[in-house]
């Protein structure tokens, strides 16, 4: 059996996430018009009914975002983002009871975010974008997913050449803890993403979710992994989209439960709390 160690993870506000009794369900709420995996924009009365429902089918946390960071993505500026999140995070303060994540790499979003309500910050660059939301995120005392990657979404195929996948993500994603923690974020307070998907090819992402349980150990810290719908299922697929391709999540997320994943993040909220369920009492069972 994999191990699953627990953490306290400490989030704005003076709220506290308990990590490791049971893996959580993070939903995902795009309010893009160009994510690669929703078929259309969502508005922000539809986003703030969405939120809920994902609430009232199981989902521990919801994270949400207004800029794509799908491979080949334009970035969008600060401005646009917020006009996409504000809205919706404050259309939910008060109505929804779980933590909200804010996914962003802009400090000036996540402390418009923290201020709305949000109580942690996704960073798909492991504070490699905007240095500044290191202080963001100390002074709101918020919780942090560092994820790995490299370059941008434009071109971070071309980085993902490795000799070894799993030192390397590790070392890197080591890195990138001991540069918050010398920004002022403390230790306790990191969550750390080994980016399946993000400038890794198919059979690196694949090698990622096969060895978790290494990189939680090197790391120790809890583990955030997110394969949902993402480009490497394609082909376990038979060439489906991205909105057909729920049943090959099924079995990623399946693979990063056994794994000792603390937070699986997932689009299809539902039906994947069914499947973490299932493939945990698969973890325990002697």
């Amino acid at each position: 059996m994999s191990v699953r160690p627990s953490f306290d993870i400490p989030l704005a506000g003076g709220r506290v996430l308990e990590l490791g009794r049971r893996p959580l369900v993070m939903g995902i709420l795009n309010i893009t018009p160009d994510s690669f995996a929703e078929s259309r924009p969502v508005d922000p009365r539809e986003a703030i009914d969405r939120a809920l429902a994902m609430e009232a089918h199981g989902a521990d946390l919801i994270d949400i975002g207004g800029e794509s960071t799908r491979p080949g993505a334009d970035p969008v500026d600060a401005r646009t983002e917020l006009d996409r999140i504000m809205p919706v995070l404050e259309g939910l303060r008060g109505r929804l009871r779980i933590p909200i994540s804010v996914d962003t790499y802009k400090g000036v979003v996540a402390d418009a975010a923290i201020g709305a309500g949000a109580q942690m910050v996704n960073d798909v660059s492991g504070l490699q974008y905007d240095p500044p939301l290191a202080e963001v995120v100390a002074r709101r005392g918020a919780a942090i997913v560092l994820m790995h990657t490299r370059g941008r979404s434009k071109n971070m195929y071309g980085e993902a050449d490795y000799a070894d996948v799993i030192g390397e993500v590790t070392a890197e994603l080591r890195s990138r803890v001991d540069a918050a923690v010398r920004a002022g974020i403390p230790r306790t307070s990191i969550v750390v993403d080994p980016g399946v998907g993000f400038a890794k090819r198919a059979e690196h992402s694949y090698g990622v979710l096969a060895r978790l349980p290494e990189i939680g150990a090197a790391l120790g810290r809890p583990l955030l992994v997110g394969p949902s719908r993402k480009s490497f299922l394609r082909a376990a697929a038979g060439g489906a989209e991205a909105p057909q391709r729920d049943w090959v999540t099924a079995a990623a997320v399946t693979a990063a439960v056994l794994g000792g994943a603390h937070i699986l993040r997932v689009h299809a909220v539902a039906e994947m709390v069914q499947v973490v369920r299932a493939a945990e009492e698969i973890r325990q069972a002697r």
